[in-house]
């Protein structure tokens, strides 16, 4: 296994050890942090994994009980403070998370591996369209095609923020594996 040495570097960082992947849900973002985290020898956090553990309840049903409002303002809380430990580990996003209060500024303040994984939205609703019951935010698409035009209206308004990434990974024909070798050489 490689040694985590290599993220260690002299610069102005508040966290150079950690490494952040953003995206539009269905990018990848859990797997692809998984299996970086295994190849690098690194501990993996999932943001949305955290608040639901936190909190004990599902991102969709804290959303639906708590309201969007306060799950954002939870969730910047809880990025700052993953933020803050220093521990040098493979860090997942929520997909709104760049995309709310000044968290892209904290999370490019932090490290200089920020990973926009990029996908088209054809490739997106391909991959949530079977499991769109398990997301509220896209339940409501009848079809592969009404899904599709509801994530690119989506990753259009939110690819302002995703696009401070330092690094942007296309992820559309590319195996997990190929992903995680490009982000590996990157850090």
């Amino acid at each position: 296994m490689p040694s985590t040495n290599h993220l260690l570097m002299p610069n102005n960082f508040t966290n150079p050890n950690i490494i952040i992947l953003l995206g539009y849900m269905g990018s990848g973002k859990s797997t692809i942090g998984a299996a970086l985290a295994k190849q690098l020898n690194l501990p993996f956090e999932d943001l949305d994994d955290h608040i639901a553990s936190t909190y004990k309840g599902s991102v969709p049903d804290l959303f639906a009980k708590k309201g969007a409002k306060w799950f954002r303002e939870v969730e910047h809380e809880m990025l700052l403070a993953a933020l803050k430990n220093p521990t040098a580990r493979i860090l997942s996003l929520g997909g709104g998370t760049p995309c709310y209060f000044d968290n892209m500024t904290h999370i490019n303040n932090a490290t200089p591996h920020v990973f926009y994984l990029q996908a088209t939205p054809a490739s997106l609703a391909a991959r949530l369209f079977p499991f769109r019951k398990n997301r509220p935010l896209i339940a409501h698409s009848a079809s592969e095609n009404e899904l599709k035009e509801f994530v690119a209206k989506h990753v259009f308004e939110r690819q302002l923020f995703y696009n401070e990434a330092s690094h942007r990974i296309s992820v559309d024909n590319k195996s997990v594996q190929e992903v995680v070798d490009v982000i590996a050489t990157l850090c």
